[in-house]
C-alpha cells in the first residue's frame, strides 16, 4: 500500500485467512451385541426410563433382566446390534423380540432402537435401523413392528416411515406414566424374503 494511503489502512484491514473448519466426525461400528455390552445397553435404556415416556417402563432395568434377554435372542437366532466408537463405548443399540409367543408368530417381531444422549441427530439411528433390517431378513423374518408412544417420539416415528413402515393402528391411553395417560402408534414393514 503507498505510504500516502496509510493513514487509511483502518477502513482496509487485512484480510484474515480463516482456517478451513475441520469437520466433525462421529466414527461408530455396528456389531452384534456381546455379553459384555449389556451394562452399557442397561444404562442407555435406563436413561430413557427415568427420563421420558419413549418408554411405559417406569423402573430401571436389572442387570439380570438384560443377560436374560440376551440369552433369550441368542437362543432364538434374533438380531441384537449394538453401536460402539472407536474406543469401545457403546453408542446405540438395536433389537428384535418375539412380537407374540404363539408359534404362528414366530417370523414376526418386534423392534427396539435406543441411542446414548449424546449420540442422538447424528445418524446413528437410521444406521442402526438399516443393519437391524438386514440383519432381520438374513435371519428369514417376515415381519418387523414398531410400537412406538404417542407422545414425545417424533424422531422414532419418522425414522420408521422412512424405512417403509406403515402405521397399521392407534392405542389411547393405554399407558400411564408421570402423571399422564399415553397410547401408542403401532407401525409394520413387511421385509422382502431372503434369496436362498
Amino acid at each position: 500500500m503507498p505510504s500516502d494511503l496509510a493513514p487509511l489502512g483502518w477502513l482496509f484491514p487485512r484480510r484474515r485467512r480463516v482456517p478451513p473448519r475441520i469437520p466433525d466426525t462421529f466414527a461408530y461400528t455396528i456389531r452384534p451385541a456381546v455379553a459384555a455390552d449389556l451394562p452399557h445397553v442397561r444404562a442407555i435404556y435406563d436413561h430413557y426410563v427415568t427420563n421420558t415416556v419413549i418408554t411405559f417402563d417406569e423402573k430401571p432395568s436389572t442387570l439380570r433382566f438384560w443377560r436374560d434377554k440376551f440369552a433369550a435372542l441368542s437362543r432364538a437366532k434374533l438380531p441384537f446390534l449394538v453401536a460402539v466408537s472407536p474406543s469401545g463405548q457403546v453408542l446405540g443399540y438395536a433389537l428384535v423380540q418375539p412380537w407374540a409367543s404363539k408359534s404362528a408368530y414366530r417370523y414376526t417381531v418386534e423392534n427396539s432402537i435406543y441411542l446414548g444422549p449424546s449420540a442422538g441427530g447424528k445418524g446413528l439411528g437410521t444406521a442402526l435401523l438399516q443393519a437391524l433390517i438386514d440383519a432381520s431378513i438374513e435371519a428369514g423374518l417376515r415381519e418387523i413392528v414398531a410400537v412406538v408412544s404417542d407422545s414425545g417420539a417424533e424422531g422414532s416415528l419418522a425414522l420408521h416411515r422412512k424405512f417403509g413402515f406403515i402405521e397399521v393402528g392407534r392405542m389411547g391411553g393405554v399407558g400411564y406414566k408421570f402423571g399422564r395417560s399415553l397410547g401408542t402408534v403401532y407401525l409394520q414393514k413387511s421385509l422382502p424374503r431372503r434369496s436362498r
